[in-house]
């Protein structure tokens, strides 16, 4: 610890309750959110700053706390005390060099994370279009359970842990590299497997979902290890830097995977602005996406091995006192409240996240169109969610989140307006700016969302157990955004009507079997079949219509009749309120 200074043990322990005050007060950090049109991932920084005496904590304990970190050192004098959590105000350049280093390890891990999760929550679901009804791609939606459900088994990474390699680098090494060995055989046989999702009316896609249900399960038990050691990495006064760093690495890593892999992944896309002679496949192909990845994840994981030390720590808690405080926590009367806000507060969106660039799709938007589209989109996502951080500092947190929750719903109908509206002489430059603005528009009120939601957990949580407080908060909160998604797509197809015409001249060239007499053709499989057989699929009632129009009613009377004054209520409420007893 170095050569103390002369100090009386009064003042001693003076400084020692003033500094774990101060970090107490400022080891808070925002987090991450929904997901993409086709799902983006919510999920928020971790603060792992427990405490031996986890119902009730003391002075006492805290100290005992402090002092058994290595770094721990009385030479420094401590930072002031603030009376209410204040984020930093320095810039990047400003901080120390350690923290500048750290903080652009934890972009990397988090860019890391963001790459499987775009491809599960947008690139996939969009691929998987041209094999498979809404209904079946709902199922494979499932595969993004695991980050809804990460509480249950965060308790588990933060209790058990190898000494050798460090609290948090005891999970992310094996972690990182069984999810690099995933991605590269995924990469080897994913072609097979999109084609045989499809096949026996789509009852294989139960076994690719699973396959994606694994790599998902992986990224979300990298992000609670990510998440804590985030809080050990950065310095207390520059802690507010973790959700950034989250922002900056999930927000670029599910882009590259879900805006730029579409994109190049497109062959008219390609074909029109890289090659001479057209081909059949995109400059990039999911496979070859996959197993560049998987290689990267691996050698990023011996880097880490060689290259980063862990600052040790003897804080160890056992699984069984984690998970009472879990308890503790759910029986808090406004946890209780914000359970129930996140649980409904996504409904109204989820028609467009889920449906609206598929129902383009169906409608003859092209996938060069849609490519370009996301590509635009992507810097405007990046520089808006700078100005939605700045915002989330000016303003109270949930008097912004209510004002995109109104944009959000606002997006929902435009988003339809602009569905409804397809030329039916193609698309054309005026369209595609409609949809280019409506897009932009809709990722808009989603980031603002996310950041002032993740600034108001990081507000609420107890420092003393914040692992535990934000893993609740992120789990439900992610819960919100999936569990709806399933059952969204399950009602696009059952509110579909649509009747397969046969043709009055069979065609000269049939790739099925000749379709002679009418039958439903709501459901892909049998769209396809009626499609290759000569037929026209003619839809009478659209089923994303309905669905989106009851998703919008529903989140406007839940938001003026119970979220609004719910959240309101609880923006006012003072910080004790939100702490177990005792603490």
């Amino acid at each position: 610890m170095g050569r103390r200074k002369s100090r009386s043990p009064n003042n001693q322990a003076r400084d020692l309750s003033i500094l774990t005050s101060s970090r107490d007060q400022n080891g808070r950090a925002n987090g991450h959110a929904n997901g993409h049109a086709n799902g983006n991932m919510n999920s928020h920084v971790e603060m792992r700053r427990k405490n031996p005496s986890l119902d009730f904590p003391t002075s006492a304990s805290q100290t005992e706390h402090l002092i058994s970190r290595e770094g721990f050192t009385l030479d420094d004098e401590p930072p002031p005390t603030p009376h209410t959590p204040a984020a930093s105000t320095h810039s990047f350049f400003d901080l120390p060099l350690q923290d500048r280093r750290n903080f652009l390890l934890l972009v990397l891990l988090y860019f890391l994370q963001g790459i499987p999760m775009g491809l599960a929550a947008g690139s996939v679901p969009f691929l998987l279009k041209s094999h498979l009804s809404y209904g079946q791609i709902g199922i494979f939606s499932l595969a993004s359970y695991p980050y809804s459900l990460k509480l249950l088994w965060s308790p588990i990474v933060d209790a058990v842990w190898s000494p050798r390699f460090g609290r948090r680098k005891s999970w992310i090494m094996p972690i990182q590299m069984l999810s690099g060995i995933g991605m590269i055989w995924l990469g080897a046989n994913i072609k097979g497997m999109l084609s045989a999702a499809g096949e026996n009316g789509g009852a294989g896609v139960w076994t690719f979902t699973w396959w994606w249900f694994f790599l998902v399960f992986m990224c979300a038990t990298q992000d609670i290890a990510v998440d804590g050691w985030a809080l050990t990495l950065l310095s207390p006064q520059n802690l507010s830097y973790a959700s950034t760093a989250q922002t900056v690495g999930l927000t670029a890593g599910q882009f590259l995977s879900n805006t730029v892999f579409l994109a190049f992944n497109s062959p008219d896309f390609a074909n029109r602005w890289f090659r001479a002679i057209p081909k059949t496949e995109g400059v990039m192909t999911l496979g070859g996406y996959l197993t560049f990845w998987g290689w990267a994840y691996l050698a990023v994981t011996l880097g880490l091995a060689v290259l980063k030390r862990e600052e040790k720590t003897k804080d160890r808690e056992g699984i069984v006192e984690v998970y009472k405080i879990m308890l503790g926590i759910l029986k808090l009367r406004n946890i209780q409240t914000i359970i129930v806000v996140h649980l409904i507060a996504k409904i109204g969106f989820q028609a467009n996240d889920a449906v609206t660039n598929l129902k383009l799709l169906d409608k003859g938007f092209s996938q060069e169109d849609m490519a370009l589209t996301v590509l635009i989109d992507f810097p405007f996502e990046i520089g808006l969610g700078y100005y939605a951080g700045k915002w989330s500092t000016k303003y109270p947190p949930m008097r912004l989140w209510c004002w995109a929750f109104v944009g959000r719903l606002a997006a929902a109908v435009l988003a339809q307006f602009t569905v409804m509206i397809f030329p039916k002489d193609g698309v054309q430059t005026w369209y595609l700016l409609v949809v280019i603005g409506e897009h932009i528009f809709s990722t808009f009120t989603n980031t603002v969302m996310f950041v002032a939601i993740s600034a108001f957990h990081a507000r609420i949580s107890d420092p003393v157990i914040g692992g535990t407080y934000m893993t609740l908060l992120a789990t439900v909160s992610n819960l919100g955004g999936t569990f709806p998604r399933f059952f969204i797509l399950k009602l696009v197809d059952l509110f579909t009507v649509a009747t397969c015409i046969p043709p009055l001249t069979p065609p000269e060239k049939l790739k099925g079997a000749l379709i002679t007499t009418p039958f439903c053709c709501a459901l892909m499989a049998e769209k396809h079949r009626c499609l290759d057989g000569g037929g026209t699929c003619d839809i009478s009632r659209d089923g994303y219509y309905i669905t989106n129009v009851v998703c919008v009613i529903i989140g406007a009377l839940t938001f003026w009749g119970f979220i609004k004054p719910a959240v309101t209520k609880l923006q006012s409420l003072p910080l004790r309120a939100w702490r177990l007893a005792g603490g």
